[in-house]
Formats: structure tokens, sequence, C-alpha cells
């Protein structure tokens, strides 16, 4: 091919400008669409660090696709890195015929690549059997409907590596050679306007799209100026908004950890994405017509758990808690979402500012009852209480037992006189107001009281706290109690008699907060840790999350009842959490799903229970 005639050379010239101007054309809408969209608030590139690592790690290792899916997912790896490999030798096919190259298969360093790439194709080869055999033989549920497109890509994929290990024997200059040349040439062009009518477009978005989004595990953006109610229209979509919209790889690893989706209900992370596509792709950024109706459903919308497996699972950057709140923020901020549940929970926080609607003399009750000290400045800790702790009987019993276990080592604390919901499910379903009437209130109480190391039972409370209240200038040391009683084990007794434990992961604690070693650190010191089928990162959600606990749960099987199954099913006597709201959906669903139901305890009731016995105090 090196000596073909002009003609060819022609052809080849008209081959390429076509492939590129249809790629172009169709891309060019998505560029379009992105650029129009309006700018991400609060976003900045620095610091780069965390950025490089996580695209060495997500994009050129791959790290996140084989680590949470294995076999596929060193299937999809294989095709990366073979498509990295070709880069190379593809530039020096194009040279080739246009009378030139810079590789030479018979010596020097052209001769160890083409055999270094020879072993890439027959391992992306293989690899792309796999995935299509997957795809369109296997089927898993969760990768939706077969797409044909995908198949045409599997096939053009599988033919350019046949066709350059078939180009080894057979050398460029021959009859049979310059056919398979190409053969080769027309597959690689053929493949190039397809990317971008395809999912196959996240191989040239996702890489972008993995070192630009959000820094921070399901980091809500703040919202700008008085017109900013969060995702109404178009006009509120952001550049990263629309950038992911355009990156999602429809792999279903979203769909697959949603505890919605797998309890029959509307949501399908997924879709929320696709339809977000759809809607740019239809309306384009910056118009007037709603987001939630025709393309994404206000339903599923409102029935995430914001559990974050969706966001932890994403292998291409996608971050689909930012949307699914901003959504909701969209609804509920312009009083477009009308909910029995959601107002009464609203109402609670205006008027007595709780969840629970308990009036505020409870919880003083509760503390002056079981001699609570107050904190004054003096003690190592404030103790942040939290709705369940201060007003939930199971709350107060996980309040009381980590106060025993302070007071056995010497740790001092106190518990403010005064304390508001920190505003977690209001944030979560999108009430910005409710939210900063609490935030603002607790963070002038705090102050005043010039608290310095805080200490919760609740891990929602602990990311609110430490997270979003950064967006009203406040930054409070806080930790969950999971961390500081594994510091303590040393000075604490270990139990008479040991007994085998299942523990659930809070989702707030593990994929929010990367806390999964330190609770099983304490339960190993009194019993023996058993894992459920669901554990750590894959932990399956309680259902309380994303104000979930406070709205009715009217679809499906209760997603609560799923997970009690699965715990109970371990066969354990006990079941461990470290969120109050875990205990309190359990404790609803334990009864119900067997009857020997196992003993339920927070991990402060555990090393509690291995104390020295003392007069009983009993809360209200």
């Amino acid at each position: 091919m090196a000596h073909g005639s002009w003609a060819e050379r022609a052809i080849l010239i008209l081959l390429i400008a076509a492939s590129l101007v249809l790629f172009w054309l169709r891309l060019r809408k998505m560029v379009d669409a992105v650029r129009r969209a309006r700018p991400t608030p609060d976003f900045n590139l620095s610091p780069a660090w965390p950025r490089i690592r996580q695209f060495l790690w997500e994009v050129l290792a791959q790290g996140k696709v084989i680590w949470q899916r294995p076999l596929p997912g060193l299937a999809h790896a294989f095709v990366f890195w073979g498509f990295c490999a070709f880069a190379l030798i593809t530039i020096n096919h194009i040279a080739v015929g246009f009378g030139g190259r810079f590789l030479y298969p018979e010596h020097g360093f052209g001769r160890f690549y083409f055999a270094f790439v020879a072993v890439w194709a027959a391992l992306v080869a293989v690899a792309i059997a796999g995935l299509f055999v997957r795809r369109f033989v296997a089927r898993p549920v969760w990768l939706g409907p077969v797409s044909p497109e995908s198949g045409v890509i599997a096939g053009l994929i599988f033919f350019l590596m046949i066709t350059y290990l078939a180009g080894l024997r057979l050398g460029d200059a021959a009859i049979a050679g310059r056919v398979n040349w190409w053969l080769h040439t027309v597959a690689l062009l053929a493949f190039l306007p397809l990317i971008p009518h395809t999912k196959h477009l996240h191989l040239a978005l996702s890489p972008i799209t993995v070192f630009l989004r959000r820094q921070g595990f399901s980091r809500i953006p703040p919202l700008v100026g008085d017109e900013d109610f969060g995702l109404d229209t178009g006009k509120d979509v952001t550049r990263i908004d629309a950038l992911q919209a355009y990156t999602c790889v429809e792999c279903g690893r979203c769909t697959e950890h949603c505890p919605a989706y797998n309890t029959g209900k509307a949501l399908n992370p997924k879709e929320i994405v696709l339809g977000l596509r759809h809607y740019l792709n239809e309306f384009g950024a910056g118009n007037e017509a709603p987001l939630l109706g025709k393309h994404i459903s206000e339903e599923a919308a409102f029935q995430c758990t914001t559990c974050g497996g969706c966001e932890f699972q994403c292998p291409v950057g996608i971050q689909h808690l930012p949307v699914i709140i901003g959504l909701r923020r969209g609804a509920v901020n312009t009083g477009k979402w009308e909910d029995e549940y959601g107002g009464k929970l609203f109402l609670n926080l205006e008027r007595n500012g709780n969840s629970l609607g308990f009036p505020a003399g409870e919880r003083q009750k509760f503390i002056e009852k079981n001699d609570l000290p107050y904190y004054d400045g003096t003690q190592e800790y404030c103790f942040w209480l939290g709705c369940m702790g201060a007003y939930d009987p199971q709350g107060r019993e996980i309040v009381l037992a980590l106060a025993r276990v302070l007071r056995h080592v010497g740790v001092t604390f106190g518990v403010l006189r005064k304390e508001k919901c920190t505003g977690d499910p209001a944030r979560r379903l999108g009430n910005d107001l409710a939210v900063s009437q609490v935030a603002e209130a607790n963070i002038e109480t705090l102050r005043a009281a010039k608290v310095g190391k805080m200490v919760s039972i609740c891990p929602h409370c602990v990311r609110t706290i430490s997270t979003d209240w950064r967006e009203y200038g406040a930054t409070f040391e806080i930790e969950h109690h999971s961390e500081l009683l594994a510091r303590l084990q040393a000075r604490l007794p270990a139990a008479a008699t040991r007994e085998r434990v299942v523990f659930h992961d809070p989702c707030y604690l593990g994929r929010y907060r990367n806390i999964y070693d330190e609770p099983r650190t304490v339960i190993a010191h009194y019993g023996d840790v058993v894992e459920p089928r669901r554990t750590k990162e894959r932990s399956f959600c309680c259902g309380a999350g994303g104000g979930q606990m406070f709205l009715g749960e009217e679809k499906g099987k209760r997603i609560n009842a799923e997970r009690a199954e699965e715990l109970a099913g371990s066969g354990a006597p006990v079941i461990g959490t470290a969120c109050p709201f875990c205990q309190t959906m359990f404790r609803d669903a334990l009864g119900a799903v067997t009857q020997t139901p196992p003993r339920l305890l927070d991990i402060a009731q555990i090393v509690a229970a291995s104390l020295p016995a003392e007069g009983p105090k009993q809360a209200m």
C-alpha cells in the first residue's frame, strides 16, 4: 500500500474527510448543548492533584471499572488499554496510505511494538466477544433494552482486531495485504462517526468528565443569586450536568445498586441521566421548558434515598445525586411539588425545629432526667444529639449508652441547651429555605457556646454539619461516634461472652464518609463480625435517607424489609448498626420479615453492655 495509486490516495482523503465531517456534525450538537448551559457554580480546578489522581486511577488504570465489577470490568479495561496501544499503530496505518510510515514491523522499535500490539489485539478480540455475549445473550436486566448499535460497534472493534492480526502476516504490498489494509481502514473510518450516535461517546467524553467532575462525594452545588432555585428548567442546567448527561455509557451499574429500583419503584438513576440527555437533545440548554415531565419523572426523582450507590459505582464520572437533588430543589423551591408527608416534615422543622415534630421541651426533659451535662466550654466534646437522639426512644437509648461509655473512660462531654435539626432531610428533599433557617440558628448557638470538637451518633448529622453547613460559613470539627469508640477500645473491657454480629454499613457513614473499619474494630472487641451479602461500599440502604423516612413509601417492596431480610438471613443473633435512622427502619421491618428477629443494637450499646452494671436509668 506504500506505493498505492493517486486514485487510492484520493479515495482515502475523501473517506477520512467524510468520517471526520460526520463525526463532527453529531458531536457539534453536544458541544453546543454543553457550551450553552450555564457555568457551574463554585467550580474550581484547584487543587489539581486530587483531579490528577482520580484521572490516573479511574481512567488510565481503569481502577473503578475493574474493582466494582471484576470480570466485565477487566474486559472493558482490555478494550480501553488496547485502544490506547493502537493509537500509534493507527497513525502509522494512515501514514502508510499516503506512502509513508514511521514504524517498520521488520526491525527496531517497530518490530517490538507491532508484536506488543498484536497481544493487545488478541486480548481485545476476546474481551469484546465476551462483552457481546454478555449484552446480547446473558442480558443482565440492569443493562436495559438491547441496542443494535452496540452490536455494530462490537462487530467493528472485533473486525479491526482481526484485520490488524491478518495484516501482520499478509503485509501491505501484495494484493491480499492491500485488500486487508482497505478493509481495516474502512472499518476504522466507519467506527469514528458512529461514536457520537451511541453510548460509545464516553470513549471521548469520560476522561474529560472524570477530570472535571465536582470534587467531593454527592457535593450539592450552592444556589447563586435570587433567581436560582435548583434544576427547574433548561436554563438551570449547568455545563457539568450537560457533560455528564452525554457521558453516560448505559452500563447499568447505578441501576444495579439502586435500592429504589431493586424494590420495584419508578426510580432508575440511569434513566434520570438519560432523561436529561433526551431533554437537551430535544430542547437544548437555556430554555424555559420544565425538566420534570416528559423526559424525567417527578415521582422517580422523589423516590431516591440519596444512598449514593449510583454515584459511587459510576465508572465514567457521573454524579447522579447533585442532579436528583437539584431536580427536587427546582420542584420544592418553586412550590411545584406537593406531598402531604413532605409538607408535614417542613412544617415540623419550621414550628418545632425538629423533623419528628416534638415540642423542644421534650428534649430538655430527657436531658435533665438522665443527668446529661450541658456543654460549658470546659468539656472535651460537645455531644450533638440530633433529632433521633433527642426525641426517638431507641435513639435516646443509643445516646445514653454512649454517654455511659464516655463516662467510664473519663472523656468529658456536654450537650447543648438548645439544638435544632441540622436540616438533613430538608436538604436532601430540596427545601433550601427550611435548611437555611435551622442551620443558621444552630450555627449561632454553636458559636455562642464556643464549641470545639463535636461527636454525634448520627452520620446524617455529621455529614450535614461538616459539609453542607460550609455553605453558610460554618467549619465545625465533628466526628461520628464509631471513630471515637474505635480510638477508645484499649481503655475498655472486653465482653465476657462473644456473639456473632452482622454489621450494616450506613450509607452516610460508609460511602459519604468512607468509614468502614472503625465500627468493625469496635464490634470485633466484643464479638465476631459477620458480613452480609451486600457490605461496605456495596451496602444496601435501609431506606431512610433522602427524606424518605418521613415520606410515604407506597410502591413496591419496602426497602427496609429488603435489607432486614438480608441481615436476618445471615444467621447472626445480633444486627449491629451505627445510625439511629437505620435502627429505626430495621426495628419496624424485622418483626414483619422473621418470627424470631435478631437483637438490634447500635455499636455504642454493644460497648456499653460490657461495662460493669450501674443503677438503672431509663429514657423517657
